[in-house]
């Protein structure tokens, strides 16, 4: 099988040894990945900011770079949620009938990275190994909008050496929400408090998520707490092995 990497904007300015991992991981289960370099960012901060038509401009974009893919993964379920749910209403705002229909023909092939393996490869155990106390966020956009459900904790529960430590209040949002810790600072960083709090109550030596957006929130607020935690991205754990361990720093 072939697939499309569509790595975000976010993780390929801030993040890259995720794209990496996502290669490794996917390559190491025999799908030939691709990445079109023309790709840039899916629009969700445009939208979200009142900027609809430089997100359809994007939309616009997207739907015709992927056209012809087999698959399109994304690890990034805010991105993933960004697509499967605001772009059709975008369309339908800005009047573009034949983009919407394009977009129909395009949805069924756009995959979250769990989703992906789970669902279509069919695979539960990666043969992954990462022999660390491990705690799992679930972002606010897999939780809700893809509902992604238990796919991430059947994937980390067959990595070998992993321990599962349970997160109570997961259904919690980190308070995150992109320009929301922006324009809410106060109330964000109240939420980042409370979520933090479950966090390191786990006892967990990583705290891994779909979406490096939150990780990075959880992060900083670690450090700045001089806390002994470190936060990872699920494909990085999925894509480590005995012989090549993840790049976690």
């Amino acid at each position: 099988m072939r697939a499309s990497l569509f790595i975000t904007c976010y993780n390929d300015t801030l993040f890259p040894e995720t794209g990496r991992a996502v290669v490794t991981l996917l390559e190491r289960l025999g799908v030939a990945v691709e990445f079109r370099p023309a790709q840039t960012c899916c629009g969700q901060m445009h939208a979200n900011t009142g900027f609809r038509g430089e997100a359809f401009s994007l939309a616009k974009k997207f739907v015709r770079l992927y056209a012809d893919a087999e698959a399109v993964i994304i690890p990034s379920s805010s991105c993933a949620a960004m697509i499967r749910d605001q772009y059709p209403a975008l369309m339908e705002e800005l009047g573009n009938e034949e983009l919407r229909g394009e977009f129909s023909a395009l949805l069924p092939r756009l995959y979250e990275l769990s989703e992906f393996v789970v669902d279509v490869l069919g695979v539960e155990d990666v043969g992954a190994y990462f022999p660390h106390r491990v705690t799992y966020h679930a972002s606010c956009h897999g939780l809700r909008a893809l509902a992604l459900g238990d796919r991430p904790f059947r994937l980390l529960k067959n990595v070998e050496g992993l321990e599962l430590a349970p997160l109570e209040n997961l259904d919690r949002c980190c308070g995150f929400g992109g320009t929301f810790s922006v324009k809410n600072a106060e109330v964000s960083s109240a939420m980042m408090t409370a979520k933090l709090q479950d966090v390191q109550a786990t006892g967990a030596e990583f705290c891994t998520a779909l979406d490096n957006s939150c990780l990075m929130h959880l992060g900083g607020a670690m450090h700045r707490e001089f806390a002994a935690m470190r936060t990872v991205h699920l494909a990085q754990i999925l894509a480590s092995t005995r012989e090549h361990p993840a790049e976690v720093m």
